[in-house]
């Protein structure tokens, strides 16, 4: 589909791939807040600066570099980890010989804004600002900048108040792709799970304004108009989110038996707030035979601790196609043309070890659509749309 779409479609061919595990990919563990997937950047070579804020990543190959890149991130994340090491894969298979020039910013914004000023000057011929946080910092101090900026690993920039519209460009500096699905749409897909749907118990961590913003609360006026009660189960601090867990998701239940006394209509839902699903077992030993879902497809894992299926859009699926526009960008097209980066349809995670357990049915459209799927056994047959066939 050409890429003037805000509609990102991908075709996911099924094809075999033999293993000896469970597909945990290895990881290059460059610094204590940058790992790697070294099958995805075999490609590339990592350097580590004295001063350890900086990575340098540099094709493998030796050779004349057409494009330098800078990327900015705010804190360590395995999210963060995925999306560039998708973004990797993705120039890598394009041939694009590119150095990459990894910034760990935090929140400091005189840093962040040198860093970007001084990039003007280094003829960096791009930035990718990683996590809602980040761009919203970058968006502050750098609209209408000089460089073209892509958003990657970012919640819904319409939302967020980034963005007017879906459909046009920003007709500034920066090109945006979104990790949210649309709550419209989430809701169709939990209607087809339990046609019966009384109550959404929503996790987030109230200090993630993005998760807020866009995952939380647009998911409260489509529950309305159609009769579903919306229960928001917001950790305050998320250093704290276990011990908030354990006290607030009785409560949560508690609340959801007032109108569903069997909680057979019933369900969790975890946004992407990291502090709340990296609590995942802790989640799945107090909500019992509840299902668990979540917007994040990171959250479906092999074994048990795993929320039973997720509908959003994966981090690499979004790295993906932030790459993609990056790229475009860098063959001479305007980042403000490019209109808000969306993945239809979501991708989709189901645990069938996890729903074996908690006796939940799910559909077969949910299954021929599914990018990953793990068996009865927790154990992975299909991984980003391909099939996977574990040896012996």
């Amino acid at each position: 589909m050409p890429m003037s779409s805000s509609r990102f479609f991908l075709v996911l061919c099924l094809g075999i791939v033999l293993t000896n595990t469970a597909l945990a990919a290895p990881k290059r563990h460059i610094t204590d807040w940058l790992s790697l997937d070294s099958e995805k950047t075999k490609q590339w070579s990592t350097h580590l600066r004295a001063d350890e804020r900086y990575v340098d990543i540099s094709p493998t190959q030796s050779g004349e570099v057409d494009k330098r890149i800078l990327v900015l991130m705010e804190r360590p994340s395995s999210a963060y980890d995925t999306a560039l090491s998708q973004i990797l894969a993705v120039f890598g298979n394009k041939n694009i010989r590119s150095t990459f020039e990894v910034v760990r910013v935090g929140k400091d914004l005189p840093f962040i804004e040198t860093t970007l000023k001084k990039a003007e000057t280094d003829d960096i011929d791009m930035v990718y600002a990683l996590g809602s946080s980040t761009v919203a910092n970058v968006y502050k101090l750098y609209k209408n900048g000089t460089l073209p900026v892509v958003s990657v690993c970012a919640k819904d920039p319409v939302l967020l108040g980034q963005m007017s519209g879906y459909e046009t460009g920003s007709q500034n500096n920066f090109a945006f792709t979104s990790l949210n699905a649309p709550a419209e749409t989430l809701f169709k897909y939990l209607l087809s799970l339990k046609p019966d749907l009384k109550n959404v118990a929503v996790l987030y961590a109230e200090q993630n304004t993005s998760s807020v913003q866009t995952q939380y609360k647009p998911m409260i006026d489509p529950a309305q108009k159609m009769g579903v009660s919306i229960i928001g189960v917001g950790v305050k601090d998320r250093t704290q989110a276990a011990e908030e867990l354990r006290t607030l998701i009785p409560a949560a239940i508690a609340q959801m038996k007032e109108s569903d006394p069997t909680l057979q209509n019933s369900v969790f839902w975890i946004t992407g707030s990291t502090s709340v699903f990296q609590e995942i077992a802790l989640i799945n030993s107090y909500t019992k035979n509840i299902p668990v879902l979540s917007a994040v497809t990171d959250v479906v894992q092999p074994g048990l601790d795993s929320a039973v299926l997720s509908i959003g859009i994966g981090f690499d699926t979004n790295a993906h196609l932030a790459a993609i526009y990056g790229l475009d960008i860098l063959s001479g097209r305007p980042a403000g043309e490019l209109p808000v980066g969306l993945v239809s349809p979501p991708d989709i995670a189901i645990n069938f070890l996890k729903a074996r357990q908690i006796n939940m049915k799910i559909p077969f459209d949910f299954f021929e659509i599914s990018n990953f799927i793990y068996d009865q056994n927790g154990q992975p047959v299909r991984m980003s749309g391909e099939k996977v066939m574990v040896k012996k």
